[in-house]
């Protein structure tokens, strides 16, 4: 892009090709052609069925599909509905989350505004904003939304809010004056103005310079599409586990295979031992059994002001080791306030005034009467700055700024400009007509000759210069913004101009800033204590953004801030190299809080972005978990994020955190279960392939255990309550696979423990039949996974976390039991799952076996685990 910030209006207008009286329609229609139409641009998007069809791609997802056609070439169609079942629904549930993921693009098209005043032809024209072309000389008054980005060419005390692309909530005073500088972020650039903007105050004109694709905005729809969604620890931990399963199955599967055909077994006798084995070892209900454990989780979050937009999203949260927060709106109160003023040589906070002092009143009396904000029927209009002077004297001191103004009518102004820095007015003042003059300290000190205390007026001495720069410097450094108020008596009203703001009397100064949330401060304590890494990325001035994360605890001894242009001259390698170090950055850009966010999870983290603005998208979105505000958050925050805060409020975020852990915890816990019972009939099909003794189960045993007596107490032990310790917890390491030496230990242990048990009573019902001891072997199989449920809970005894503190998983095993009951009782039932009848003496052995793992990994737990 053209650098027109660097060069007079003049220039810009004749580099356009632009005359005073704007474009010809002849040349609008040759740009049209050229530029195209000022809109955003989609790129090619996949179809909703070419993204469905890509749910199929997972390797365990492909596992399950051959077993369903194998079972359906054995004709076992019962196994190959309930499979395809399973698969179709985990593909209609990634495809929802996938199409809702992609609509930030199009919150992004509805940023524009939808008309735009021009001029055409020497005459000005209100047209549909797309129609806008490079060029064109846009008109801009108060209230207006910002339709393309261009050069500012007239400014009558134009202020911009840029909030929503570059952080920062104070509005922008606009100039026509070039920057003879090269590198200037985008809220530096106080000659130009951008597309999805507004106007707060006064009026102004602009060329046109950039439309749709190449505005700023523009910009970061490109970054949303280049931005790449990260797989969450969990997503990644089970595709990675899935991969391996599936590949020790089919060699586990082949062995047996092979030593069948070996021992003489007919071809398909041996293909169904192997289909056996696959099944037993494929966690079929894996998938949707974390998807609605996530789902409750949600349920929970929401009412707890937390809305999760992807499921996955809820892990993640467990995990994240830092937050990469946004400061307007997000750690502060998006609303200018008066913190302290400077009067009578002293400093004193914002309540400290005294009314009955005439002084001190007149001082709070100018503030509203050298203002032109107004804050009725609580509607607020008007620059922030202003309405936060307003609200100070009505809210700390019930002053009345409508009471006030028609006491002390106004007699004349003199607007705000950039080069004076200063706005001036006249009001009557008991019989008397009197200047006030509010701006930038700087300026207003070199007009002052004398100087007003409670004691009376004082001539203006270097010592009380000297004084007032200091408590300025103090106040600076703290990240309050300053301004200084002055006046004098005039004769005539009617005259007043610029050259009538001197020979002035100082009166005071006020100091504001956009203060923290009250409850910052705790909830970034409750970070750093759960080993929590919050940081500070903001549009705002350093000092400032520095000043606020001192306050809440952000920024300490050691820390660095620093600013967007310093990024700019550092390699990615090196800022990974220092990101640590880094707690404040300001004035960045949407590509440095990318660059940012890729830094720290190039160091193995996981990454949580806040934020609120467009300029906060594609971040959000290559984040680990983009987390947007839903009271001031623009659509494409919310859009481009997993999580929506519905309160605003940080430490909302703290318990979603928590949250998040016990949930995690929960999952493992239920893939644990799940796994541990398919241990137990892998190594069952294994102890009799390698004795030579008839298959214990049909697939379709493994299938109901799977999909039916597994799947709820999987669930219940999803909805364990949460341990209230969590959040003492350092994040989880998530380069530690799911299946470590620990977790694949205990499976081996509690499912060698279960499978034993089931052949001790697959042995006992082949002295009746093959048909009773497979039968037998399948209803111990069955109970004892269901029993094991409690084991799974905790990695303490049942009776330490209480054994009816989670009545789902009780009501989860009394439902599975039941279930089998009926299987092996009704006798429709025992055909379909190809069982036959036991006496009361079998069912006796199955249930006495099917404890046994319980009792003894219960008795192990009291023993051994504090």
């Amino acid at each position: 892009m053209d650098k027109f910030y660097k060069i007079s209006s003049d220039e810009v207008m004749e580099k356009l090709s632009v005359t005073q009286d704007g474009l010809t329609d002849t040349e609008v229609k040759k740009r049209q052609e050229q530029y195209g139409f000022n809109e955003l641009g989609e790129q090619h998007r996949k179809s909703t069925f070419k993204v469905f069809m890509e749910q199929f791609k997972d390797f365990l997802v492909i596992i399950l599909i051959v077993a369903a056609l194998l079972s359906a070439f054995l004709g076992k169609f019962e196994s190959t509905i309930v499979i395809l079942v399973v698969v179709m629904i985990n593909a209609i549930l990634g495809t929802v989350q996938h199409v809702k993921a992609e609509q930030s693009l199009n919150s992004l098209k509805n940023l524009s505004s939808p008309t735009a005043k021009v001029l055409r032809n020497g005459e000005k024209v209100e047209i549909p904003s797309k129609e806008i072309v490079v060029g064109d000389i846009l008109y801009l008054d108060a209230g207006d939304y910002i339709s393309a980005d261009g050069r500012i060419i007239e400014s009558h005390s134009l202020q911009v809010n840029e909030s929503s692309l570059t952080g920062e909530s104070i509005s922008v005073l606009k100039s026509i004056e070039p920057i003879n500088e090269d590198d200037v972020s985008i809220g530096d650039k106080k000659n130009m103005a951008f597309s999805g903007s507004f106007v707060t105050y006064g009026r102004g004109v602009l060329v046109v310079t950039d439309i749709g694709q190449k505005t700023e905005i523009g910009k970061i729809a490109n970054l949303m599409e280049s931005a790449k969604e990260k797989k969450t620890p969990l997503q990644a931990n089970l595709d990675n586990f899935g991969k391996k399963l599936a590949i020790a199955i089919i060699i586990i599967a082949l062995i047996i295979f092979v030593i069948d055909i070996i021992r003489g077994r007919t071809l398909i006798d041996s293909f169904m031992f192997a289909v056996a084995l696959a099944v037993a070892a494929i966690p079929e209900a894996l998938s949707s059994i974390v998807t609605i454990v996530l789902a409750f989780g949600t349920q929970k979050m929401a009412k707890e002001n937390a809305i999760i937009r992807k499921l996955h999203a809820v892990e993640s949260l467990g995990s994240i080791s830092v937050i990469c927060s946004d400061k307007t709106g997000t750690l502060t109160q998006n609303k200018m306030t008066v913190q302290q003023v400077f009067l009578d040589n002293k400093v004193k906070d914002q309540d400290q005034l005294e009314l009955n002092n005439p002084f001190q009143k007149y001082f709070l009396e100018m503030q509203l009467l050298c203002n032109d904000a107004t804050t009725t029927n609580e509607k607020e209009i008007g620059d922030p700055t202003e309405i936060a002077l307003v609200n100070y004297a009505e809210d700390s001191y019930n002053m009345d700024e409508a009471e006030i103004r028609k006491k002390y009518p106004r007699l004349k102004e003199v607007p705000f400009d950039s080069d004076r820095k200063l706005m001036s007015t006249v009001n009557k003042v008991d019989g008397k007509s009197k200047l006030h003059t509010k701006g930038a300290l700087d300026v207003l000190l070199d007009r002052v000759v004398k100087m007003e205390t409670s004691e009376g007026i004082i001539d203006f001495t270097n010592e009380h210069r000297k004084q007032i720069e200091e408590v300025n410097h103090s106040f600076s450094e703290n990240g309050l913004r300053v301004l200084a108020f002055a006046y004098k008596e005039v004769s005539e009203a009617s005259q007043i101009s610029t050259e009538d703001e001197h020979d002035l009397i100082f009166i005071g100064l006020t100091a504001m800033m956009d203060p923290p949330r009250e409850e910052s401060k705790g909830a970034v304590e409750r970070c750093i204590a759960a080993g929590i890494k919050p940081v500070m990325i903001t549009g705002d001035h350093k000092i400032t953004a520095s000043a606020i994360a001192k306050q809440i605890g952000i920024f300490k001894e050691g820390d660095k801030a620093v600013e967007g242009y310093e990024l700019e001259k550092i390699s990615d390698e090196e800022l990974k190299n220092m990101v640590e170090d880094i707690s404040v950055y300001a004035r960045v850009s949407p590509e440095h809080k990318i660059r940012i966010v890729r830094a720290w999870q190039e160091k193995g983290n996981i990454v949580a972005m806040t934020g609120d603005g467009v300029n906060d998208g594609p971040a959000l979105k290559q984040a680990d978990i983009g987390i947007a505000m839903g009271i001031t958050g623009t659509e494409v925050a919310k859009d481009a994020s997993s999580m929506v805060l519905t309160d605003d409020n940080f430490s909302t975020i703290v318990k979603a955190v928590a949250n998040g852990r016990s949930i995690y915890a929960n999952i493992k816990n239920s893939i644990r279960f799940l796994l541990a019972g398919n241990t137990a009939g892998i190594l069952s099909v294994l102890y009799a392939t390698i004795g030579a003794l008839p298959v214990p189960f049909a697939p379709v045993h493994l299938l109901f255990i799977n999909l039916l007596t597994d799947s709820l107490p999987a669930i219940a032990i999803g909805l364990e309550p949460h341990n209230k310790h969590v959040m003492e917890e350092k994040p989880r390491d998530v380069t530690t696979p799911l299946l470590n030496k620990v977790f694949a230990s205990r499976l081996v242990v509690e499912g060698s423990l279960i499978a034993v048990a089931t052949m001790i009573a697959f042995h006992i019902g082949l002295t009746t039949d093959a048909l009773t001891a497979s039968t037998m072997a399948f209803a111990t199989l069955c109970l004892a996974r269901l029993f094991h449920g409690f084991n799974a809970r905790s990695r303490q005894s049942i009776f330490k976390v209480g054994l009816f503190s989670n009545l789902y998983l009780i009501a989860a095993v009394i439902i599975g039991v039941v279930l089998l009951q009926l299987v092996l009782l009704v006798e429709p039932l025992q055909g379909v799952f190809e069982v036959a009848s036991l006496t009361a003496e079998q069912f006796g052995y199955v249930y006495g076996l099917a404890l046994m793992p319980l009792v003894l990994i219960q008795l192990y737990k009291l023993i051994f685990v504090k």
